[in-house]
């Protein structure tokens, strides 16, 4: 089975159980309290788990785009991806814990569906703890189905309960599925510690909701949320050791071989990461991210810089992202047409990143060498500290590993041990520090974060009047305390101009107008002038916002019910984002 077969009878099982297919949401989040990417199908569904009606209704399927990076170092073994695609299907306040095991059983098993033996099947269910107890339903609906107890594994937070995306919000319980890979015989009980019993499925079941304070509390209505992976669950179905043997891989493999001349670059580390890498920042370009210093713009660079490094391991010579992108977005394009759309705005990205990051190698080597020639002759015991060699890596994206190959060839050693410790702790520090960097969208829900999100309509509206209908937004942030901005403009704003944003604003403002939400179909929001920003990832009805007679956008966020209540508004800054996006912050006295 491929992975488009995968998707199809995905698609068409949920929807035969009354589901309703909705679009993949954008890579880059918008109204959710989360970091940078949407690393779940569940993100851009938030406002619709905590009680807003969904256009399409309460059952829902799809197949989500999603990043994370979190295991990045992992990239290149049998199963992590830092892009993946999660085939979700959600309850929001309607079948619950019995009806949603009962489903995937059936889509699991069935001939008809994926047809997997049941005696290659394991689960795992929450265990209880002093915030909520042994999920016994999922135990018993699993033992109901034909599980013997031996494969029915309780497992504690840190593996069965998800949630919340912040540190407050929708969470719960969940029960995984797992299925055996191993080459012996299917041992009678489950150990999750074996690796070859890899999960496939994952059953979340919210029914609390954390406070600020780290108590849980019922919320006002269960949901349920599942994601199984794309790849992973393509690579079981076909045999494959490795997500990289599958189809989705093979052809930018073949590239890769064409032009570094190794004979399977499959099989090696730095081949996968060059395919991997490549991959996923093809499609964070085409959701309408360019490198840069800061938020998504800083992980596409480090994810295009990793696969351009490892590229050369592997003897690539020359330029090559170009060549790659081109069949990832062959490869993609049916399913994700966005990529065909973009196709250029890809290519030029990754050419203009590829030749920058040239630059700053020759300028790393420079400074290997300058840090060689710095040693004396007559020492013994010739090492490069890690301190040093962790200093390369962060100033100049030099790679341990090049600094230890051309260490080597000039008579030292590098102490690797003291490089990991430095390295390591660069990561405690950018971990501390990556949710008040990284957060995208809304930060909370709180009555002042709400009034700052509704301004954004109306700065959106104002730039479009001010710049021209070229400006499209690019991403948000919103605190209770200011609104961050981004959008497409070239070059920076004139003071004037920032002036007459202000004034357009705060004139709608004084006008005291309605803000107004309706439901309607895509193409009646199109024909009713309403800014389609993130209309891909709803369905065929999308939520409409307008505000009196200036502005209408499709949205999904919170807003006042007048603009009356925003009071003054004012841009406090103005600077450049990444390339060809601009930055505005402001906020309401």
């Amino acid at each position: 089975m491929t992975a488009n077969d995968l998707r199809r009878k995905y698609i068409e099982f949920f929807v035969a159980k009354g589901h309703r297919e909705i679009r993949s949401a954008p890579l880059i989040p918008e109204n959710d309290p989360t970091v940078l990417f949407t690393t779940a199908g569940m993100h851009p569904l938030v406002p619709f788990l905590t009680g807003q009606k969904h256009p399409l209704g309460k059952r829902l399927v799809n197949v989500q785009k999603c990043i994370r990076t979190g295991d990045i170092e992992e990239v290149g073994d049998d199963v992590h991806l830092t892009f993946f695609e999660m085939l979700g299907n959600w309850s929001l306040g309607d079948y619950f814990k019995d009806e949603a095991i009962a489903f995937s059983f059936e889509f699991l098993t069935s001939d008809a569906w994926l047809g997997l033996p049941l005696d290659r099947l394991a689960v795992s269910v929450f265990a209880g703890d002093s915030d909520a107890p042994l999920d016994e339903e999922s135990f018993a609906k699993w033992e109901l189905l034909g599980f013997p107890p031996s494969r029915i594994a309780r497992l504690g937070k840190k593996d069965n309960w998800w949630g919340p995306a912040g540190q407050t919000g929708p969470c719960g319980p969940d029960t995984e599925m797992f299925y055996w890979t191993g080459s012996a015989s299917v041992p009678p009980n489950f150990d999750p510690e074996d690796s070859n019993w890899v999960e496939i499925w994952n059953d979340v079941f919210m029914e609390y909701h954390k406070n600020a304070d780290g108590s849980f509390e019922p919320l006002s209505q269960r949901n349920v949320d599942t994601g199984m992976g794309v790849e992973r669950v393509t690579a079981i179905l076909q045999g494959k050791a490795s997500v990289y043997d599958t189809e989705l891989f093979a052809p930018i493999f073949s590239r890769i071989r064409d032009i570094s001349g190794h004979s399977d670059p499959r099989s090696v580390r730095g081949g996968r990461i060059v395919a991997e890498h490549l991959r996923s920042a093809v499609f964070i370009i085409a959701d309408g991210i360019s490198p840069s210093n800061i938020d998504q713009g800083y992980v596409l660079r480090r994810l295009i810089r990793r696969a351009i490094r490892e590229g050369r391991q592997i003897g690539i010579d020359r330029h090559f992202t170009r060549d790659l992108a081109d069949v990832v977005v062959q490869t993609y394009s049916q399913a994700y047409p966005e990529l065909g759309c973009n196709r250029q705005a890809i290519a030029e990205e990754l050419e203009q990143e590829e030749q920058q990051f040239t630059a700053t190698l020759e300028k790393g080597l420079r400074e290997f060498n300058k840090l060689i020639d710095s040693i004396p002759e007559h020492v013994k015991r010739k090492v490069i500290s890690g301190r040093k060699a962790f200093y390369l890596y962060e100033t100049f994206g030099f790679p341990v590993e090049i600094t230890i190959d051309l260490a080597s060839e000039r008579g030292f050693e590098v102490d690797r041990d003291g490089f990991d410790i430095a390295y390591r702790k660069h990561q405690e520090l950018s971990r501390q520090g990556a949710e008040k960097k990284f957060k995208g969208g809304l930060a909370d829900h709180s009555e002042a974060t709400t009034r700052l999100h509704t301004a954004t309509h109306l700065l959106h509206k104002a730039l479009r009047m001010v710049l021209g209908d070229h400006v499209a937004q690019k991403g948000s942030n919103i605190t209770p305390a200011r609104l961050r901005f981004d959008f497409c403009h070239p070059e920076k704003m004139a003071p004037e101009q920032l002036r007459r944003v202000e004034e357009i604003v705060n004139e709608q403002i004084s006008r005291g107008l309605a803000v107004i939400r309706e439901e309607m179909t895509v193409d009646e929001a199109k024909a009713g002038g309403a800014i389609g920003l993130f209309e891909e990832r709803y369905g065929e009805r999308v939520s409409v916002y307008t505000i009196g007679d200036f502005s209408k956008e499709i949205c999904g966020g919170p807003h006042v019910e007048n603009a009356g209540e925003l009071g003054a508004f004012r841009i406090t800054k103005e600077e450049s984002s990444s390339r060809g996006v601009r930055r505005i912050k402001a906020v309401l006295a």
